[in-house]
């Protein structure tokens, strides 16, 4: 028994001890890394340059959705422009993904009075036929409303009038709306726009269908639209339109996640990946969603090649394709890298808009979370280095899913659902200085983990 009480006794102070080991190791990090980070915030908030560069881009090639000329266009561009940059191992690696295209969209209301709506198909709905459909909208504010009204449902276009409160929940209508509506017998699907505030803009994004359930058109209206229709049901009137919607599915098409790294001068094989997707709708220019990410990591990347930075670990820039709607580039890379991911040390996803940093959200283990908030401390000069537990995106989760840590940017998104999938999606939205500071936050954390003489634990 004395000896299992000493046991003990060792056991704990042991454990103690590596604690604070642990701790000190954090400190010697901000110590050791503390001049290389001021390096890497003042050469990016020295000038303009990722916000340029991103405007350059936006502005050249515009929208860039999946299977589209636009798309690999800028992709052509975006390889040759790295290379010029000096960075090591440019290459695209191929990816096939969807090729939904966008006809003609409009949609008419007849009664109570007649004029045009402004309307945005959802990605992946079929059309109408060219005479279109049209018939008696019928206005619901949740699923339980529509299963209890289903009668009223039959034969109608439902219109889903629900307000924004979360982007996951509202979206919700979004995506599953249409399945959910054809359910109940109607013939089209109307959705009020994912957005939080409106000047009569009409937002897209992704849509699902379901198996063994008839696939209906599916279109966003304005949030000034859909209240509209609301008020005209809640009298009594009665509320025709016709929509058509020429969109089409195409057999899929080729192509590529773009990549360029800045080689580990120790462990080379050991790889730390940050980005964003290339991809964006085919509406606006995609500045914010995600052309942002994708320069606020390559931006990070030429500055620490300007800089003559090192790091011991290969730092690695993937701009994926097809994250708007389908998320191939994501399970692409998976796929092409998966003998590797053991020694994917960590990655890093911006896709929220580059717009003034906070921090970062951050999935993996509580040695690691504390490293990571460690390293956050050289950011706050910046005002960026808040880190959160829960953390990621859309196209590293595969990666993550198979144990690779993972975080993602966090910004003041107070203004981004405002924008989000729409016309007004340009590089005006953004301020060269909050870009700046995107570009310096995901330097700095890439960089220092890279660099750690350990590497980040799982």
């Amino acid at each position: 028994m004395k000896r299992f009480f000493l046991f003990v006794i060792i056991f704990v102070v042991s454990s103690n001890l590596g604690l604070a080991k642990q701790a000190e190791s954090g400190q010697d990090i901000v110590k050791a890394h503390r001049a290389v980070a001021d390096q890497i915030i003042d050469a990016a908030m020295a000038d303009s340059a990722a916000w340029d560069r991103l405007a350059y881009l936006t502005d050249t090639f515009g929208p860039r959705f999946s299977g589209s000329p636009n798309l690999e266009l800028a992709i052509d561009w975006i390889l040759e422009a790295m290379k010029a940059d000096g960075l090591e191992n440019v290459r695209g690696e191929s990816v096939m993904v969807p090729h939904w295209v966008r006809g003609e969209e409009t949609l008419q209301i007849l009664s109570p009075h007649n004029r045009k709506l402004q309307i945005l198909g959802l990605g992946g709905s079929v059309g109408t036929g060219p005479k279109g459909i049209t018939g008696e909208v019928f206005v619901v504010n949740s699923y339980d409303d529509l299963v209890a009204n289903k009668e009223k449902a039959k034969g109608k276009i439902v219109l889903w009038n629900v307000a924004f409160t979360t982007y996951g929940a509202t979206g919700a209508y979004r995506r599953n709306g249409a399945a959910r509506a054809a359910e109940a017998g109607a013939i089209a699907s109307l959705v009020r726009s994912i957005t939080p505030a409106s000047l009569y803009t009409p937002h897209t994004g992704s849509s699902t269908y379901e198996d063994g359930i008839p696939r209906i058109p599916h279109a966003a209206v304005t949030i000034e639209d859909a209240m509209m229709m609301q008020r005209m049901q809640d009298r009594g009137q009665m509320i025709t339109v016709k929509l058509t919607m020429d969109d089409v599915m195409l057999p899929d098409a080729p192509s590529r996640n773009v990549v360029a790294e800045l080689v580990g001068s120790e462990f080379p094989d050991e790889v730390i990946v940050f980005g964003g997707h290339i991809d964006s709708w085919d509406v606006g220019t995609g500045a914010m969603d995600d052309a942002g990410g994708c320069v606020a990591a390559w931006e990070a990347l030429r500055i620490m090649k300007k800089l003559g930075l090192r790091p011991k670990r290969t730092i690695r820039v993937v701009m994926w394709t097809n994250e708007e709607n389908g998320t191939r580039g994501g399970n692409g890379y998976r796929d092409a890298h998966l003998d590797e991911l053991d020694n994917h040390i960590l990655a890093i996803e911006s896709d929220g808009g580059v717009f003034a940093p906070i921090g970062f959200g951050f999935s993996g283990s509580e040695a690691a979370f504390a490293t990571i908030t460690q390293i956050g401390k050289l950011l706050t000069r910046i005002d960026s280095g808040k880190i959160t537990k829960g953390g990621g995106g859309a196209d590293i989760g595969p990666i993550m899913a198979l144990g690779v840590p993972g975080m993602g940017l966090n910004v003041d998104g107070s203004k981004y659902f405002n924008y989000h999938h729409t016309n007004a999606d340009y590089v005006d939205k953004l301020d060269p200085m909050e870009v700046a500071k995107s570009v310096a936050t995901m330097g700095v954390m890439a960089f220092v983990v890279a660099d750690m003489t350990a590497r980040l634990k799982r």
